[in-house]
């Protein structure tokens, strides 16, 4: 099949959305940053099942990176990103050039809190501004009536969703569940960057909070659970963990007991490459 059109400039994306729903058409937007995976691919079979149209975007917000070496290493597959969208519903790819986001002199930030505050809030000064920001462009600019995302970052799901709550965007966030591979780990682009050592060790993350959920869920203490969960993914190898917290699965308050719907949410170093996973309690 034939890869999607990739549009770069605002004025011509506005042009085609305005085409397809002045014939009644509905727009889905699955926002990514490029380097495609299984898990994005799931989201964008799911935008093709609910909406006439499927936008996916691919945009390396530099705003959401507090760390200028992350910024630069992260993988960008522009080429083989297009090739694997060509095997599904795919209108078009928005690839925009930074200046159809960020304008000279841009000066305008958007900012979450509650939701956005501890977890990768805590160990990433300003990442969730960023992603607030970029999504809200986003949003506007290819003006779809439903935008897919992934489980697997959840907090920053549960921030998206605050976002387009507060400011009355008319979009509805689906959030899709995570895609792992056949040992536990959850997809994600920096999987890219894991030597293959390391790829060995990071399913231990998913390992352990599996664990710390059945126990939990079997009535063990909380607190020792998370505790046997940290040693869990240190003794395996990596070398720090950022967090492993039981959350509210919507507010993302922290809870010492699991009396209502919860979350399991952890971050993890691993050489140079960080990783997060989540699960449900």
């Amino acid at each position: 099949m034939t890869a999607p059109r990739i549009i770069r400039r605002l004025d011509v994306l506005r042009a085609q959305v305005a085409a397809w729903k002045s014939a009644g058409e509905s727009v889905a937007v699955v926002p990514t940053m490029g380097a495609l995976h299984a898990g994005h691919l799931s989201l964008v079979k799911a935008a093709a099942a609910d909406c006439d149209r499927v936008i996916v975007t691919i945009f390396v917000n530099p705003k959401q990176f507090n760390n200028p070496d992350d910024l630069a290493s992260y993988p960008r597959t522009e080429e083989d990103d297009a090739r694997k969208l060509a095997d599904y519903r795919v209108d078009l790819i928005y690839a925009p050039d930074a200046d159809q986001v960020y304008r000279p002199g841009f000066a305008t930030n958007v900012s979450v809190s509650g939701v956005s505050e501890g977890l990768c809030g805590a160990h990433r000064p300003g990442h969730f501004d960023g992603v607030a920001i970029v999504v809200t462009k986003l949003f506007l600019q290819t003006q779809a009536d439903k935008a897919f995302f992934g489980e697997k970052d959840y907090q920053q799901l549960q921030v998206v969703k605050r976002l387009v709550t507060d400011l009355d965007i008319p979009i509805e966030v689906v959030g899709c569940p995570t895609v792992r591979d056949a040992d536990g780990l959850a997809l994600s682009s920096r999987n890219l960057l894991l030597s293959a050592e390391q790829r060995l060790i990071a399913p231990a993350i998913h390992a352990a909070l599996t664990e710390a959920r059945d126990a939990i869920r079997g009535g063990a203490d909380v607190a020792h659970a998370l505790e046997d969960a940290r040693r869990r993914i240190l003794d395996a190898g990596f070398d720090s963990v950022e967090y492993l917290e039981l959350r509210d699965a919507g507010d993302l308050h922290p809870l010492e007991v699991a009396d209502r719907p919860a979350r399991l949410l952890a971050a993890a170093v691993l050489g140079k490459i960080r990783l997060i996973d989540n699960i449900a309690v």
